[in-house]
């Protein structure tokens, strides 16, 4: 098997979380020599038990999301995906996308959820699992609108000073009228 098709999995526990980490490969196929260099292509980092969101960036120390409330980032039920700095034509080769040389690519952080993250997004839902990768922004704007919510930045000052919503007014439980 050739060593791009390899992955490599480090261990470790980390202010007593046990994280996993899984590097994923690519070789430049520019490169035609014997010996080409690896790439990373994808990180996928788990978390045991799961961590409240603020807390990743303490156990990912590669894990440096934007401060500004801009910053483009997305969820679902699941997952929030955040997009860190500018597009890089040089990872085109990393992605295995149709079509891709039309499309521009930067550095993603998505991190899932398996419970399920609340409606009401704080730093304190728990996600069990990152990945650090290469998305485009244009993809999920244009293809992916109906399953990519656009949100405020999770880790900018301005989500953390959001109001808290009114409490759901409670609807009281109809009580059945019988006939005498």
């Amino acid at each position: 098997m050739s060593p791009e098709n390899g992955e490599d999995v480090y261990t470790f526990k980390r202010n007593n979380i046990d994280v996993r980490y899984s590097f994923s490969y690519a070789v430049d196929p520019n490169d035609t020599s014997d010996n080409r260099p690896l790439f990373v292509r994808l990180v996928d980092i788990e978390f045991s038990p799961p961590v409240p969101i603020a807390q990743v960036p303490s156990l990912v120390p590669e894990f440096k999301p934007s401060p500004e409330p801009n910053a483009p980032a997305f969820r679902s039920n699941i997952w929030i995906l955040l997009f860190q700095g500018a597009p890089s034509p040089e990872a085109r080769f990393l992605i295995r996308e149709k079509g891709k040389e039309q499309l521009d690519w930067t550095l993603t952080y998505q991190l899932f959820s398996l419970q399920g993250l609340p409606d009401r997004l704080t730093t304190s839902a728990t996600v069990d699992r990152m990945e650090i990768g290469t998305q485009s922004l244009q993809l999920v704007k244009l293809r992916q609108r109906h399953t990519h919510e656009p949100i405020l930045n999770p880790y900018s000052a301005e989500f953390a000073a959001q109001a808290a919503p009114p409490p759901a007014q409670r609807k009281p439980i109809p009580t059945p009228k019988y006939a005498e």
